[in-house]
């Protein structure tokens, strides 16, 4: 079913690749017109030329961790489109570290991408969904909120984080009729999920599938399904929520 977004302007981080492309996609299928930031310049562009949808589509390149970046990006995709009323926090990236040896800067970058990236591209797109009381945020966030793997130390602590920032947002911007929803995929075929298995060998993908009640990893494609109704007037009476989309990995016992 397509027109879900008709008079959405949705922004998405993150967007040239893996669930952020998916998204992107998935949402002009929708018939919204899209505005995406990445810090991949060269991608970013490829992909935005890739979709044939130049009338409906605003690629930006810039960093989700330098509020001028978000502020150059997000004004020229407004004076495109129009107002930003839909907005996929999905920029992150993977962390394995040690916590003794783990350095503060190492940190930093950490909870930069996957915390902070979230509340300053939020606080860019809020007073315009303020004054037209009108907007979803959808922050994509991980299983890892809820149950996480030696070794990926602090990154649950950072989408955990960002499962909290959620919960706040939605408490304070409800009064305005924003709605702000999580979405924690669980493993997902991406390139952060080919790293992880790439670095630790086919024996732990096969194990990983194992445990799987649906039998398989889980597609961007249907990451992107489940952000799509959460930015849309069909998730109308949605927020504060997490939405676990793990092919019911989380729902069974170890063993």
């Amino acid at each position: 079913m397509g027109g879900r977004l008709d008079d959405h302007h949705v922004l998405v981080t993150g967007g040239s690749r893996g669930i952020g492309a998916a998204i992107v996609e998935k949402a002009l299928a929708e018939g919204a017109r899209v505005s995406f930031i990445d810090i991949e310049e060269k991608a970013g562009k490829a992909f935005a030329a890739s979709l044939g949808s130049s009338d409906r589509c605003h690629f930006g390149e810039g960093s989700v961790c330098v509020a001028a970046d978000i502020a150059r990006v997000h004004d020229e995709a407004v004076q495109r489109f129009g107002p930003v009323t839909g907005l996929v926090n999905n920029a992150g990236r993977n962390s394995y570290a040690d916590a003794v040896a783990m350095t503060e800067q190492e940190w930093e970058d950490v909870f930069s991408v996957d915390l902070k990236a979230a509340w300053l591209v939020a606080r860019q797109v809020l007073p315009g969904m303020i004054a037209m009381r009108r907007g979803s945020i959808v922050n994509i966030a991980s299983i890892h909120a809820e149950m996480t793997y030696p070794g990926f130390f602090p990154y649950a602590a950072a989408k955990s984080g960002l499962v909290g920032l959620t919960r706040s947002l939605a408490l304070d911007m409800g009064k305005h009729q924003i709605r702000v929803n999580a979405l924690s995929p669980g493993y997902t075929e991406t390139h952060l999920v080919r790293e992880f298995f790439a670095m630790n060998g086919p024996s732990l993908r096969q194990k990983a599938l194992d445990v799987h009640p649906l039998g398989r990893m889980g597609q961007p494609a249907e990451i992107a399904n489940c952000a799509v109704f959460l930015l849309s007037d069909e998730a109308s009476f949605v927020t504060g929520a997490n939405w676990l989309v793990d092919g019911g990995l989380s729902a069974r016992f170890a063993g």
